[in-house]
Parts: C-alpha cells; sequence; structure tokens
C-alpha cells in the first residue's frame, strides 16, 4: 500500500511579500498603534506623578523610551530581540523566536518585515507589555484601556436596544418548547457576528463603535455571510441537550473572547438567552490576561463591563447586568485566561504547549472562537487556498466541536465553494479585509 502522502502547509502570510496586507499591516498600522500607546503614555504623566510621585514620571520616560525604540527597530526591519522580563511566559516567548529562527532561509535573523505576521504583531504587543513591566511602579497601565472605555460609552444605544431585546426575546420564549428558540438563536448569533466589527486594532485605535440597533439591519447583512453553519451549531446544542440528563449534567459553552466594549455585549447577550431558556447549563468565557491587540477582552474589561451594565439608568440594561451578575456569583458564568492566548502559537500547537488549556476544552460541548485574531491562529495564518476544507487548515486542532464567528478582516479564509472567492474578488477587491464580509464557519469534533 502506498505511503501516505505527508500535509504540508502553505507559507505563512507575511510582510516579506511587498504590497501584501500582511506588508501593508507592519508598514503602516504597527507603528500607528505603537505611536498612540506612547502618546497614551505620555498624556498621562500627570496621573502618574499624582500617585506614585517623581518616580511614577521616570517609569513614563522609560516606558517612552523603550517604545521609541522598538519602533524604530519596527520601520527599518530590525531583527527581533530576544524578550528581557521575567515573566511566567518569557522563557516560552524567547523558546518560540528560536524556533522561528530555524525556519528563516539563509539564516537571516526573525526580523519584522521578514517572519510571519501573525508572529511579529503578537510579539509587538508582548513586547509593549514588556515596556510597562520593566517600568515599576506603572507596570499593571493598560495604554488600550481609555479606547476600550470609550468604544463602550459611544455605543451606549445599541446596548440599551439589544438589551431591550434580549428581555423582550425571553419573556416571550417557549422554553418546553426548544424548536420555537431557534429563530431567536439565530438572530441573537447573527448580532455576535456582526459585532465583531468593532475592532480597535483593525481601526488603529480611531473610534470604531456600534452606534445602531443591529437587530434592525440583519436580513440586510445576511447575503454578506459567506459562510453560514448556524444549523450545525444549533444541532450540537440539541443533541448535547438530549444527553444531558444523563450522561452530563447540561451543555458546557466556551467563548473565546475577542474585543471588549459592544462585541463584548453582544456576547455576553447571546450567553445569558442559553442560559436562561435551558440551552446552556454553564457558558466558560475565555479572554487575555494581558492587554492585547488594543481592544481585546481582559478580566479587567469583562468585569468592569458587567459593573457599568448593572449600574445602568436604562431598565432593561441594568437588569440584564445585574442577571449577568448573578450567573457568575452562582457559577454558571465563569472567566478564564490562560498565558497561551497571548502566545503567537497556531492553535494546532495547543496539546503540545498549553496541554492543560486543550484538555480543559475538550471538556466543552461546543467552542466559539470569536473574531479575526482567532481564525488567524485557528487556520495557521497561512497562504491556503480558498477552497480547503476548515478541519483541514485546523491541522488536528479538534477539542470539541467549534465554530469561528469572524468579520473578514486579513487575507486567510477558507472553506469556500469553488469559485466563490473569484466571483468575491471580481465584485470587491478588498473582500478579505474590509469587515464588510463575515462567516460562521463550524468543525465538528473528532470521530
Amino acid at each position: 500500500m502506498a505511503a501516505e502522502q505527508v500535509f504540508i502547509p502553505p507559507p505563512s502570510l507575511s510582510a516579506k511579500f511587498e504590497g501584501s496586507f500582511a506588508y501593508l499591516t507592519v508598514r503602516d498600522r504597527l507603528p500607528t498603534i505603537l505611536t498612540k500607546v506612547i502618546d497614551t503614555i505620555y498624556r498621562n504623566k500627570n496621573s502618574f506623578l499624582e500617585k506614585h510621585g517623581q518616580v511614577g514620571v521616570d517609569a513614563e520616560k522609560r516606558a517612552i523610551s523603550f517604545l521609541s525604540k522598538m519602533r524604530n527597530e519596527l520601520q527599518t526591519d530590525k531583527p527581533l530581540l530576544l524578550l528581557s522580563d521575567s515573566a511566567e511566559d518569557t522563557d516560552a516567548w524567547n523558546r518560540y523566536m528560536k524556533r522561528q529562527q530555524d525556519l528563516m532561509e539563509d539564516g537571516q535573523p526573525v526580523s519584522w518585515f521578514k517572519s510571519p505576521w501573525l508572529y511579529v504583531e503578537c510579539y509587538m504587543y508582548r513586547r509593549i507589555q514588556e515596556a510597562l513591566w520593566l517600568s515599576p511602579p506603572i507596570c499593571d497601565y493598560d495604554a488600550f484601556e481609555e479606547g476600550k472605555t470609550r468604544s463602550f460609552f459611544e455605543s451606549q444605544q445599541a446596548i440599551m436596544s439589544l438589551c431591550t431585546d434580549l428581555r423582550t426575546i425571553l419573556t416571550s420564549a417557549d422554553t418546553q418548547n426548544k424548536d420555537s428558540l431557534f429563530q431567536p438563536f439565530l438572530r441573537l448569533l447573527q448580532v455576535s457576528l456582526w459585532g465583531n466589527r468593532c475592532d480597535l486594532s483593525i481601526s488603529a485605535g480611531q473610534e470604531n463603535s456600534q452606534k445602531t440597533s443591529p437587530m434592525e439591519s440583519l436580513s440586510d447583512l445576511r447575503p454578506f455571510i459567506l459562510i453560514d453553519d448556524s444549523e450545525q451549531v444549533w444541532s450540537v446544542l440539541m443533541s448535547a441537550q438530549r444527553s444531558g440528563g444523563t450522561e452530563k449534567t447540561g451543555v458546557r459553552l466556551d467563548i473565546i473572547l475577542d474585543n471588549a466594549g459592544f462585541e463584548l455585549l453582544t456576547d455576553l447577550i447571546i450567553a445569558d438567552f442559553l442560559v436562561s431558556v435551558g440551552l446552556a447549563k454553564e457558558v466558560h468565557f475565555h479572554g487575555k490576561s494581558i492587554p492585547w491587540f488594543v481592544s481585546d477582552v481582559t478580566k479587567r474589561d469583562f468585569n468592569w463591563t458587567v459593573s457599568q451594565t448593572t449600574a445602568s439608568n436604562h431598565k432593561h440594561m441594568s437588569s440584564c447586568g445585574v442577571q449577568w451578575k448573578r450567573h457568575l456569583k452562582n457559577g454558571t458564568w465563569s472567566y478564564h485566561d490562560h498565558r497561551f492566548w497571548t502566545l503567537p502559537h497556531e492553535f494546532c500547537d495547543m496539546p503540545a504547549d498549553a496541554a492543560d488549556l486543550y484538555a480543559a476544552l475538550q471538556g466543552s460541548d461546543l467552542i466559539l472562537f470569536k473574531g479575526d485574531l482567532n481564525y488567524r491562529r485557528l487556520t495557521g495564518d497561512r497562504a491556503w487556498e480558498h477552497t480547503l476544507p476548515f478541519e483541514r487548515a485546523l491541522r488536528g486542532f479538534r477539542p470539541a466541536p467549534l465554530c469561528s464567528i469572524r468579520t473578514l478582516k486579513a487575507n486567510v479564509q477558507v472553506g469556500l465553494k469553488p469559485g466563490q472567492a473569484e466571483k468575491l474578488a471580481s465584485q470587491d477587491a478588498d473582500w478579505m479585509t474590509s469587515g464588510r464580509y463575515a462567516v460562521i464557519q463550524f468543525c465538528g469534533s473528532k470521530e
């Protein structure tokens, strides 16, 4: 019998391909984000002075010097430097750099423009954290907090509308007839999908909030969902329900979060719906342990959002917040972070590099991966053929049934029908990066 052909993945997306989206991101967007971080730290020097005295101002200057030097290294394509702090993930980062060095052509150094885009982008955010960790006493400062907070408040009208919609749905829901819950589930899943448009790293920190209720525009947005596996997601919830009375105590849903602000609200809304109508017994939210990609959710963002919602003067918004606090207090909801979420690895590395996290995810009935960065890590951020099946691009990463929910903001997309990508490209040259299109893309667990 012939030996099975070895599956060799295509190359990683990289800024070495001049004119590519990765190239433009590294050349233009990353320096812009770094400049905004430097400006934000500088603008807060008076608060550092008030809180810490002169030592706080000295720390501010040290962090800015570090970040300014890194920005110059980025713009001139200097070799990446090993991390010099002593955090728990420092060794893992430095080992990963050595792994990347072994993959470089002709022994070239690992550098900003010649290395994989996913790696260098993650590396920049980790170096921002290093600059702060090496600048006590401002180590815990989140330079992205202002933008995340502003995004939440600028989306108030949409949030109030959505909370009102949820209370209306729950008031009329027939929890005895699970089939009747399918349509509200679909609508709330699509709201969570389109909430992913509010990504501050894509807009380089510019205002990117949700002004209107997304419920009103769902039918108009439907044609822009390129892959819609919602029914398969529903089927997993239903089949897990049926086994819930015997082998399990109920359905466990895991949500790998993306952005704070309006998107996080949409995730909390669908999680509340699923728990309140009995489609899920528990929800595990997974966020970042450090500030990440401008607007990604940290534990502080998560808790702050629930508290702000609870404190709202809007009746339905505050009742949602009260309910969410109750879910957290009784353990129906729980927040988790793990250092792997802020490492640069493809997710197929997780069984080897974060076996504890992979084992934890295997206990889930359904995992929802929100957003673009999670999709890039699921697929390895590689130059795949658009028609490659999603499960092939996952390269063995299948801890449980999983679904990617993303608006397209990076030029990687698999699982399309033959000719679909070509037709899209002829209509819209930026279809993969504009956030205009979206997918709800499912893969079942291993047989």
